[in-house]
């Protein structure tokens, strides 16, 4: 197949927080299994001017390299449903890999999910949500290992890191480790909000290895300890098994799907299980070693994006050849584009939200803050407008989209 991917190089568009997970993992993975793979930079907001520039751009890309499937995987509005349907109108098939629909279906996959040929969804309980509101075209997938990156367990006599956990301060993340802290078990944090800071992809796999126990935390929300809202599973979960590490996890709906819990990986429930199942794992290496080994075998086995995809294109290639082939309507494109334009009503606007937000969070955080103030406003009053070129979020805050 011709795919062309949409979606970012650099993790949410910042090039300081490292390469971006879909970038490193998608694309090979993609080009790997024999596809012809085009890439268009969807997340950094440093190459276009506005949204109308990037959906110019995009369009354009999708005329330059005709594909089979335009595979994204959209953050919020950056890509508009008018850009979508000219797609669609267009010849290829429209596919989105939907993340942490476990929070974010009813604030984003609700409201546009009709406008893709096929949503993907790693979270099993959202499937009846998008049948329940009418939506058809989902397929539930998973998150998975890079096949370039499988590498054989360590023992633990070997490992560098008692602990280890790779992953932003959120949520009840730090105080999790702040109990093993207490308990005088030392944990190796990377990532933001940690003192030692965000690694590059490639290191995250030596960390892995290196540790005699990685940590995986499965809230989808940012709120407190002992939370079990939002659970979903993580990327992290299949990469730590795949990387050769010994995986502890906090427990996440459907994850006996995918392992034989006690054997392959562990889990816990709450503080005090947490340390519990780290004392057990340090004291004993055998146990370790055997879990480590047997998770590896399973991800090898089954659990890679080669097998994912593979999965998730073939139900795409009768459609794909169903398809007829037009042009994009370029006057179609511009009308929408006009619709965009940031005029004196709202450039006031901006600057009375944001000089309120500023006065509450700060100069830095305030145009931010006023983002995400007419974000949530925006989607729970205007629904599936926000996402349209005329939306307000995506015309008042470009930058900090």
């Amino acid at each position: 197949m011709n795919i062309l991917c949409v979606f970012g190089e650099h993790a949410y568009g910042d090039p300081a927080r490292g390469e971006g997970y879909e970038f490193v993992n998608f694309l090979p993975a993609l080009q790997r299994m024999g596809h012809h793979v085009s890439f268009f930079e969807s997340f950094s907001r440093e190459t276009y001017a506005d949204f109308a520039g990037l959906n110019r751009a995009l369009l354009k890309k999708v005329e330059e390299t005709a594909p089979d499937v335009v595979f994204c995987v959209l953050m919020q509005y950056e890509v508009w449903i008018e850009t979508m349907r000219l797609i669609r109108k267009s010849g290829p098939l429209l596919v989105n890999w939907s993340t942490d629909d476990s929070w974010k279906y009813q604030m984003f996959s609700r409201l546009i999910g009709k406008e893709w040929d096929l949503s993907v969804s790693t979270y099993p309980d959202a499937v009846g949500w998008y049948q329940r509101d009418g939506i058809g075209n989902v397929h539930l997938s998973q998150w998975a290992a890079n096949v370039e990156t499988l590498t054989p367990p360590l023992p633990a006599a070997a490992c560098r890191y008692p602990v280890s956990f790779v992953g932003a301060a959120y949520g009840n993340r730090p105080a999790m480790v702040d109990a093993l802290h207490h308990k005088g078990i030392d944990v190796a944090c990377f990532g933001h909000g940690w003192p030692a800071g965000p690694v590059e992809a490639k290191q995250i796999s030596e960390i892995v290895r290196s540790s005699r126990i990685s940590l995986n935390f499965s809230g989808g929300s940012q709120k407190g300890l002992g939370d079990t809202g939002g659970r979903q599973i993580k990327a992290r979960v299949f990469e730590v098994p795949g990387y050769g590490g010994c995986l502890l996890t906090e427990q996440a709906p459907d994850l006996e799907r995918y392992f034989h819990i006690g054997e392959e990986i562990l889990t816990f429930e709450g503080r005090d299980e947490l340390v519990g199942a780290v004392k057990l794992l340090l004291a004993d290496s055998d146990r370790r070693d055997a879990i480590a080994r047997r998770g590896f075998e399973r991800v090898s086995r089954e659990h890679t994006y080669d097998r994912r995809f593979d999965e998730l294109l073939g139900t795409l290639s009768r459609q794909i050849a169903q398809r007829p082939r037009t042009s994009i309507d370029w006057s179609e494109f511009e009308a929408a584009a006009r619709r965009h334009r940031f005029g004196p009503a709202l450039k006031i606007l901006r600057t009375l939200i944001v000089t309120c937000a500023s006065l509450l969070w700060g100069r830095q955080r305030g145009p931010r803050a006023a983002r995400r103030m007419m974000f949530e406003l925006s989607w729970r009053l205007f629904g599936a407008h926000t996402y349209t070129a005329a939306g307000w979020p995506g015309r008042m805050f470009y930058r900090e989209s």
